[in-house]
């Protein structure tokens, strides 16, 4: 069993560690391989002290900065890549329809209508009733 000393961190404490961590990032602070190290090792600490360890070498953030973050609205990571998920695998569908119709000589039936329209509708329907933005708010407000 692993006994470790000072004040253990919390997940809130975690999580403001991580969003400090990607608007370094974002800055141009760090790159993507440095930030995944970093952010392995904000979830894997114990203590506070060893959060504190992890920003040592990166400079404050001002207030300010945090204020434009925290203000902005936008939509959560995982939406963010469900729609290019979304996109990436709609324009395969069209590509491959495509070629078939080309290979055919005439049009088929447009089967990715039933590939990118329901996904799409999922996604745009998650977004507009923003249930998970708001479970997302909850959990950074914590």
């Amino acid at each position: 069993m692993d006994i470790t000393s000072g004040t253990r961190a919390s997940d809130a404490e975690r999580a403001q560690v991580a969003d400090q961590l990607g608007r370094h990032m974002s800055d141009g602070r760090l790159d993507l391989a440095e930030y995944n190290e970093r952010l392995t090792r904000v979830y894997g600490t114990a203590t506070r002290e060893d959060l504190a360890l992890v920003l040592q070498d990166l400079p404050k953030l001002s207030k300010t900065t945090a204020a434009q973050a925290a203000s902005r609205t936008r939509l959560p990571i995982w939406q963010r890549i469900e729609g290019s998920a979304w996109l990436g695998v709609g324009v395969l569908c069209l590509a491959i329809w495509a070629v078939i119709s080309l290979a055919a000589h005439e049009f088929t039936y447009p089967w990715p209508i039933w590939v990118i329209g329901p996904w799409g509708a999922a996604l745009v329907f998650r977004v507009v009733m923003g249930w998970e933005s708001a479970a997302w708010q909850r959990f950074r407000t914590r």
